[in-house]
């Protein structure tokens, strides 16, 4: 099957064969893991001839870090549109949480398995680029929440640092289990009580 055999949007305009690799990679890696997913499962779900991955990604490895810079960016873009709503840096800080929400609410194909990052982080040799790609994203959503907590806590940096780090292992945690349980129920719970700490401080 040729690259332009499929791929074709409702006005006929075929997407690019890279776009399409990422979208089959993204639903492989996250259903069935990234040892378990073959470059051939990925060209034939994308409709795309094996050449054409390799024209793409130097190597299945360079896929997998498209992959994760990919899924990142992807909720940065959740947050981003529940920031848009948030007013002020308590409701900024819930934008994180909720961001979390919106992703578990995704129609995965084979139900909710956690946070797609930290499970490929688990399948990749330590030393590895992608670990680090999943290291800079937890980092950055540690990041953000201190961002708020520094406005909501003007004149106190420890404590907006600390309480920063309490709230992402809260969160860490919250989608480990709902990871494991298959949906995003423990997340909306971690979001109510990082409401709950919110309004104590």
């Amino acid at each position: 099957m040729s690259e332009t055999d499929t791929g074709v949007t409702g006005r006929g305009r075929r997407r690019p064969a890279r776009e399409r690799l990422l979208e089959a990679a993204a639903r492989r890696f996250y259903a069935d893991g990234v040892a378990a997913t073959g470059i051939d499962t990925i060209t034939t779900e994308a409709g795309v001839a094996k050449m054409s991955l390799y024209n793409n990604f130097s190597s299945k490895a360079d896929l997998v870090r498209a992959y994760l810079d990919a899924r990142h960016e992807e909720w940065l873009g959740l947050y981003r549109a529940r920031l848009e709503h948030a007013d002020g840096p308590h409701e900024g800080v819930l934008a994180v949480f909720d961001a979390y929400c919106d992703h578990a609410a995704f129609a995965y194909e084979h139900g909710f398995r956690g946070c797609g990052l930290l499970n490929a982080a688990a399948e990749l040799p330590a030393g590895d680029e992608g670990r680090a790609v999943v290291r800079a994203h937890k980092e950055q959503v540690e990041s953000l929440i201190a961002d708020h907590l520094e406005q909501l806590l003007p004149g106190r940096p420890d404590e907006a640092r600390a309480t920063a780090e309490h709230l992402s292992f809260l969160l860490e945690g919250a989608m480990a289990r709902a990871g494991l349980e298959g949906d995003g129920e423990r997340v909306q719970h971690a979001r109510s009580m990082a409401a709950a700490l919110l309004d104590r401080l």
